[in-house]
């Protein structure tokens, strides 16, 4: 599956940002996707991931309440809606998929979109 992630670019704290990412070339609902981040300077970390009729979702402990992972499989495309943003909430963001496994487990994911920077400014 090939995966396009957009939605990036500039915005002050406090403000909300939603990111997508656009699937293609497989069966988009036979896949976990997720969201992963990787700061400056920082190892890539998870963020978020839904099963394959978005059913469940799981998130990173630290962003509960303020992510929310999403997916329309009729558009063969997963979100992510982030408020209450911070300046450390600054990286690139990836979208991600795995056939296998399930949403509540952060590892596994083998297709990787190219990512899509944003900044929070304080």
């Amino acid at each position: 599956v090939q995966l396009q992630a957009f939605g990036g670019g500039s915005v002050q704290a406090g403000g909300s940002l939603r990111l997508s990412c656009a699937a293609s070339g497989r069966t988009f609902s036979n896949y976990v996707m997720g969201w992963f981040r990787q700061a400056p300077g920082k190892e890539r970390e998870f963020v978020a991931s839904i099963s394959r009729i978005g059913g469940t979702t799981y998130y990173a402990d630290s962003l509960k309440g303020r992510f929310t992972i999403s997916r329309d499989n009729a558009k063969s495309t997963v979100y992510l809606q982030m408020d209450s943003l911070k300046p450390e909430d600054t990286a690139v963001y990836y979208c991600a998929a795995k056939s296998d496994g399930y949403a509540t487990n952060p590892l596994g994911f083998d297709s990787w979109g190219q990512g899509t920077q944003f900044t929070v400014s304080s």
